[in-house]
């Protein structure tokens, strides 16, 4: 892992922070001064900042935040737009989120002081569910779609991103709402559910998602969480984490 991410994820200061105290010399690895924020950090060194070890928790909080529209899941915008950590607390600026939610989406997001549940968690194919209105209606050839999957271009995607074409798995489920000429609603759960994977699919079909928010994440539901507010895992929750990660581990041998 390189220096400046392992700091980030095991202290209270951010990616940037870490940037800093590196190139000002404050880092050590193994006793040795480290100056490189790309520095690879191998099982075993011992990292200490300012002369105090970092250490590596076994132990782990999760928090689900019902994010708003119009706050970006990052640290800091170059453009200065409102991030979700100008909005939470400040005791979970060093908080990972698992996954991402684009700036005009809301709804769940669960994040997590420990960057192997992070990591778990995003790359699972566990089922997130989102309700979503588009333009438009609903129709064959996206139910088709729905069902088998399908490769769509870069319709949809955000303006800086590179993946011009992507295949789309089969959605899990899909439940129709309401099927209008002017607007539709659906409840849909994918596997995935990176690089704007849904605005791609109905932009593929010269459809645009007007609402989408994210409702449930495997199984941790938004349930009547309010918009804007967190809260801790609960104890079902928690132990439902401890079996994902069981199994995942097993899986992995």
């Amino acid at each position: 892992m390189r220096l400046n991410k392992f700091i980030s994820h095991h202290t209270t200061y951010s990616r940037r922070e870490a940037d800093k105290l590196i190139f000002d010399g404050r880092v050590k690895v193994n006793g040795r001064v480290i100056k490189e924020p790309g520095f690879e950090v191998e099982e075993g060194d011992k990292v200490a900042v300012n002369g105090k070890p970092v250490k590596k928790s076994t132990k782990y909080t999760c928090i689900v935040y019902n994010k708003p529209r119009g706050e970006l899941v990052t640290k800091k915008d170059d453009r200065g737009r409102k991030t979700i950590y100008d909005s939470l607390p400040k005791k979970y600026r060093h908080f990972i989120p698992v996954g991402r939610l684009d700036f005009n989406s809301e709804g769940l997001l669960i994040l997590t002081d420990s960057p192997k549940v992070a990591h778990a968690l995003m790359n699972s194919d566990l089922p997130r569910v989102y309700k979503l209105k588009i333009k438009g209606e609903i129709t064959d050839k996206m139910i088709e779609a729905m069902q088998n999957g399908v490769e769509v271009g870069d319709a949809g995607a955000h303006e800086e991103n590179e993946i011009k074409k992507m295949v789309l798995k089969p959605f899990l489920s899909a439940q129709i709402i309401k099927n209008t000429p002017k607007y539709s609603t659906l409840k849909v759960a994918i596997g995935e559910g990176k690089n704007r994977e849904l605005r791609r699919f109905f932009a593929n079909f010269g459809s645009e998602v007007v609402d989408l928010k994210r409702l449930s994440y495997g199984w941790v539901s938004l349930n009547a969480l309010p918009t804007g507010k967190t809260r801790y895992f609960d104890k079902k929750e928690y132990k439902l984490l401890k079996e994902f990660l069981h199994k995942e581990a097993e899986r992995k041998k």
